[in-house]
Formats: structure tokens, C-alpha cells, sequence
């Protein structure tokens, strides 16, 4: 039997596409790209924050060096109660002859300046020398001292394309005083900082994206495996299962595990139902096959009286007793055939107290009235009651003991014996006959079999089988060539449900 040809297939647009490798296809839409882009797009907004933060905080930190520096000089102009006049005449102050840078006006640019300006804010000199172009630049920069004085902390300048921190301070005589410093080394230091960080951050991403990539594919092969199973089984491969991984996760191999389950029940429910079509074919086979005989039968001595050919009264006395024979014979089967049907659709069943010792009694006396000469031995002394339906029961062992009449010779020993153990009523129908073999012993509870070819219709241990287990209870057998045959019908004490 080939499995593959009855499971549906799936549609083509839904069925994966395995590449080469036997993989199924990849891209940035699937589970793996997207766990991959998830978390890569994460580290990057980690990465440009912690970039951001270090950057913002090295900027504030250098420029509120500058602005100590400025403070604690205008600070000092503004308490030492100098004029511009003492300034001049006195030229003191390192740091205003350092700050001036007035004795070149070359092409390097000064990093402090210290610029005294008029009432119109135009920049003067100091020590008979002239404003330089950073200082005059300086002071054009500045559109108001004022806002420089009344503010606390000082104010970002453009001087000549350089970007300045200013502030400014009034000395004692009025004059107003613009002291700058350059920030410009602030600006390359924070560029270079973003650049490095910007290119160690980008390796960082790259690494760590081929690291995730790496580690989402390991992860995701029990998934890739699922996939390939599903789609086998899609196919009609029922026997693939899911493989074990060593690396799965616990939800992973949870999963696998129940879709193992599944796919097991699946297989289970198809083998089951391809082997109830199987009988059921047989079955009607067989049934076409038991009722066409008496039926033919019938139908040729009807058409032998129709057409005149018996003419003599004995010969249609003997076609009648045939035709009776052969109806009994059908009618027989039909009412087990019916009773089959009944056992199928589960009946409810009279359950009652029943002593099964009288039950097997009566099979005995029935057994010997119709074969006196057959040895009987019987194991049923007292009384044993057992909750079922008497008439099931009497059925059970009325088709035991036919099995016996039928199937063995009439000088062949038989037992009958029940016997309470273990909660159960054990029920046994054992003869000395030639037994049967073990494959026509694995077959002998199915419908229309019969050992050898031989007589009956091959419905009654069927039947027996369908009785008990409409009780809750058991068949066995046990049977060798040359050593008999025994039954043992196991039933529990109670009724089907109770304690």
C-alpha cells in the first residue's frame, strides 16, 4: 500500500521553495532577516545614542572649560578697578600680552583675544599699536557689549569664520572690554570624536550583525527542519518526523515534540482508516460472496419448477427442502449481519446481575444433547454473578460452543470453565482439536474468516469479539497446530462504568 497517493498536496503558492542546498528560500522577509534587522536596527540606535551622549558631554565639558576661563579673567578686569588708561601705560598683565597677539598679523590665527572698544563699539589699541583684524572682527561681532555684560555666561561668536566663546566687562573709567576664546579646537575634537566613534560603531554593527545572523540560523534550524517535515508529509512521506537538535531551545523542542505527537496520531489515523476501507471492502466482498450462493441456489430450483423439470413429486419435495434450507441458511446470515451492525453503532445493553455459572451450565447440557458421544468437562460449580446482559452473553457462549461443534471432531474433549480473579470473570472454552496455525490465529476474529475453508458463515467469533467488548471486557486465544484451541473471555465484575 502507498501512502503518497491519497494525501492532499499542498497548493503551489503556499508550498515552500527549497533552494539547491535543500535550505528553503531566505530573504529579508523572512523570520531569520527579520530577526536579523530587528536586532541590528536596536544596536544602531544603541550605537548613535551612546555616541550622541558621549559627544554632547565632551562638548559640555570643553566648552565649560573655556567659560571658566573667560569668567575667571572678566572677573578679575572688572574687580581691579583699571582704567584703559593704566592698562596702556603699564602694559601688564601676561595675559593681555599674551591675549593681544599684536605683533603679528600673520596668517595664524590667535585662540584669545582681548579687544577694548569706544562708545560707537568700535575696536582701539593698546600700547600704540593698532587693532588687528581678529580684534576688529571681534568687535563687529558683537552688536551689543550690553547683553554680554548682563549675562552670566558667555555667548557664541563668529569672528572672522572661527567660531568664538565672548563675554565682556566694563572697566572703572567706562571702557568697555571683549575678551574671546576660540573654540575651534572644541569643534575638531568633537568631529574627530563622531567620526571615530561613527567607524568604530559601524565595525561594531557589522560584527555583531554576522554574529546575530549566525546565531539566528543555528536557532532557527529546528524551525528549517519542521518546515521540511511538513512539507514531506504534505507530500505523503507519513512516516518523516522532526529530527532532534542538540541546540533547540525548550519552546523549540516543546514544539517539535508535539508536532511529532501530531504527525504520529496522523499517520495513525490514516493506517487506521485505509485498513477499515480495506475490510470494509472485503467485507462487502464477502458478504456478496455468502449471500449469492443461497441465493443461486434458490434461483436454480425456482427456475428447474418454472420451466416443468420436476415432474416427480420427490424430486420437488427434495428441491423444496433445498430451497428451505438455503432460506434458513440466508436468513441466518442476515441476522448476523444485523447483529454485527447493532454491536458497531454500540447498543445499550440490559446489564443485570446474571449468573454466568448457569450460563455456562446450559452450553454444557446443550453441547451434549447435540453431540453425546463428545467428552465435557465442566469447571462451573455454585454460583457467579457478574452484572451484564444475559442475552449478549448467552449469544457469546452459544457461538463458543457452535466454533467447537463445527470446527472439531465429535470424539474431541471440550471444557467449559469460568472463574473470578483479579477483579475479573474469566470465561474459557478450550478443546483438544487441531488447533490452528499462528497466521490463521491472528485472523480469527475477522468477519467472514474461516480456518481451512471450513463450515459456518465466519461471523461468530466476530460476534463474540463485539459482545464482550460492548461489555468492557477482553478475547483471547490461545492455539497451536495439534494442541487445540482455547477462548478466554475476560469480563470485569462490575458493569461498564462502575467501581
Amino acid at each position: 500500500m502507498t501512502l503518497r497517493r491519497a494525501v492532499p498536496r499542498w497548493p503551489s503558492r503556499l508550498r515552500p521553495r527549497p533552494q539547491a542546498g535543500g535550505r528553503y528560500a531566505r530573504g529579508v522577509h523572512s523570520l531569520r532577516g527579520q530577526l536579523t534587522l530587528a536586532t541590528v536596527a536596536l544596536l544602531a540606535i544603541g550605537v548613535v545614542a551612546a555616541t550622541a551622549v558621549s559627544v554632547m558631554g565632551m562638548r559640555y565639558y570643553l566648552l565649560d572649560q573655556i567659560d571658566t576661563e573667560l569668567n575667571r579673567t572678566r572677573h578679575s578686569l572688572g574687580g581691579s578697578e583699571l582704567t584703559i588708561r593704566s592698562i596702556d601705560s603699564l602694559g601688564l598683565l601676561g595675559f593681555v600680552r599674551d591675549a593681544l597677539n599684536q605683533q603679528s598679523d600673520g596668517p595664524r590665527r590667535p585662540d584669545t583675544l582681548f579687544t577694548p572698544i569706544n562708545d560707537r563699539g568700535e575696536a582701539i589699541g593698546l600700547l600704540d599699536l593698532k587693532p588687528t583684524d581678529a580684534q576688529r572682527g571681534l568687535a563687529a561681532a558683537v552688536d551689543d557689549p550690553q547683553d554680554l555684560l548682563q549675562d552670566p555666561e558667555p555667548h557664541d561668536v563668529t569672528v572672522n569664520g572661527t567660531p568664538y566663546r565672548a563675554t565682556a566687562t566694563r572697566l572703572d573709567d567706562g571702557t568697555h572690554i571683549l575678551m574671546a576664546s576660540s573654540t575651534e579646537a572644541v569643534h575638531e575634537s568633537v568631529a574627530k570624536a563622531i567620526r571615530l566613534d561613527l567607524a568604530i560603531g559601524s565595525l561594531l554593527l557589522a560584527v555583531l550583525a554576522c554574529l546575530t545572523l549566525f546565531g539566528v540560523r543555528r536557532r532557527m534550524r529546528p524551525l528549517e527542519d519542521m518546515v521540511e517535515t511538513s512539507s514531506a508529509i504534505a507530500e505523503g512521506d507519513l512516516t518523516r518526523r522532526v529530527p532532534s537538535s542538540r541546540e533547540a531551545t525548550l519552546e523549540v523542542e516543546q514544539l517539535r515534540v508535539a508536532l511529532n505527537s501530531m504527525l504520529h496520531q496522523v499517520e495513525s489515523a490514516y493506517r487506521t482508516r485505509e485498513r477499515s476501507a480495506a475490510q470494509l471492502r472485503r467485507f462487502v466482498a464477502d458478504a456478496s460472496h455468502e449471500l449469492r450462493t443461497p441465493l443461486s441456489a434458490i434461483r436454480g430450483y425456482l427456475q428447474l419448477y418454472d420451466r416443468g423439470m420436476l415432474s416427480d413429486p420427490d424430486e420437488r419435495k427434495r428441491a423444496w427442502v433445498r430451497v428451505l434450507a438455503e432460506t434458513d441458511r440466508m436468513g441466518r446470515l442476515v441476522d448476523e449481519l444485523l447483529t454485527l451492525a447493532r454491536l458497531d453503532q454500540q447498543p445499550e445493553l440490559r446489564f443485570r446481575n446474571v449468573d454466568i455459572s448457569r450460563l455456562v451450565r446450559d452450553a454444557a447440557e446443550d453441547l451434549r444433547v447435540q453431540q453425546p458421544k463428545r467428552p465435557i468437562a465442566v469447571d462451573a460449580a455454585g454460583s457467579l454473578l457478574v452484572r451484564a446482559d444475559e442475552s449478549g452473553m448467552r449469544q457469546v457462549l452459544g457461538n463458543l460452543v457452535a466454533n467447537v461443534r463445527t470446527h472439531t471432531p465429535a470424539d474431541v474433549p471440550v471444557r467449559l470453565g469460568v472463574e473470578r480473579a483479579d477483579g475479573h470473570v474469566r470465561l474459557c472454552v478450550a478443546d483438544q482439536g487441531p488447533g490452528l496455525c499462528a497466521e490463521d490465529a491472528a485472523r480469527v476474529f475477522d468477519r467472514f474468516f474461516r480456518a481451512g475453508g471450513g463450515a459456518g458463515s465466519g461471523l461468530g467469533m466476530a460476534i463474540v469479539q463485539g459482545v464482550v467488548r460492548a461489555h468492557g471486557g477482553e478475547v483471547t486465544v490461545r492455539t497451536a497446530p495439534g494442541e487445540g484451541l482455547a477462548v478466554t473471555v475476560s469480563l470485569p465484575a462490575g458493569a461498564p462504568g462502575e467501581a
